[in-house]
């Protein structure tokens, strides 16, 4: 048991103990796949590059092995990566991380702690993904409304009968100005009594459009 915490490569690197070590990133990139989508829908694309990035850090620090020009090269090489990618959201940024950091551990041969590590974080970010935070209740509202209704207080009780928090975000005038068009974030208190809750603004904006969706989930930085 001690001796499973140790890098299985020894003062060479042979066939055998590379091909471990590939296999051991792939089950790592396979995981981490598997807990950045839950309660999520990334991309085929994404899904395909987490599986294989550990793999690919691996050979690429395996290669090095202590060569500094290479090092250098690499270093260069993946910073470029860095201009050539969009912004993404933060958890698939650690997702990211977490499949470089899996695959720099079986470079050095230390599969069991890559495994156990990748085995770890993925049960933390699919446990909470199921924590419910306050931004995924929110839902965008909007309503058309005739130029003749006042709107500043003409919702306010049913708001406050069917919505724990609502704010005014953006209002703009439609066709040719006889029409607003009245843009809210919503967090309803019970999502089963969505109809009804449309039901009672359509009697106070005249039966004109009303639409309401979950808020699409933001891009964030770290």
């Amino acid at each position: 048991m001690p001796y499973l915490f140790e890098s299985v490569i020894g003062t060479e690197i042979t066939l055998e103990t590379y091909l471990i070590c590939i296999a051991a990133a792939i089950g790592c990139g396979i995981l981490t796949a598997i807990a950045a989508s839950v309660r999520s829908h990334p991309s085929k694309s994404f899904l395909t590059s987490l599986i294989l990035l550990p793999a690919i850090v691996s050979t690429v620090i395996t290669m090095v092995n202590g060569n500094i020009g290479t090092g250098v090269a690499v270093m260069g090489a993946f910073s470029l990566v860095r201009f050539r990618s969009v912004p993404g959201k933060a958890k698939d940024i650690v997702s990211i991380f977490l499949a470089m950091t899996s695959g720099l551990a079986c470079a050095g041969g230390y599969v069991a702690i890559a495994l156990v590590f990748t085995a770890i974080i993925s049960v933390i970010m699919v446990l909470l993904s199921f924590v419910p935070y306050g931004d995924e209740r929110v839902m965008n509202l909007e309503i058309t409304i005739p130029e003749s209704l006042c709107f500043a207080d003409e919702f306010e009780d049913i708001f406050a009968s069917y919505t724990k928090k609502h704010r005014l975000v953006r209002t703009k005038t439609s066709n040719m100005g006889s029409l607003y068009k009245l843009f809210y974030k919503v967090e309803l208190k019970d999502r089963r009594q969505m109809q009804a809750f449309i039901d009672d603004l359509r009697c106070r904006n005249g039966n004109l459009e009303i639409s309401i969706s979950d808020a699409p989930e933001g891009v964030e930085e770290l």
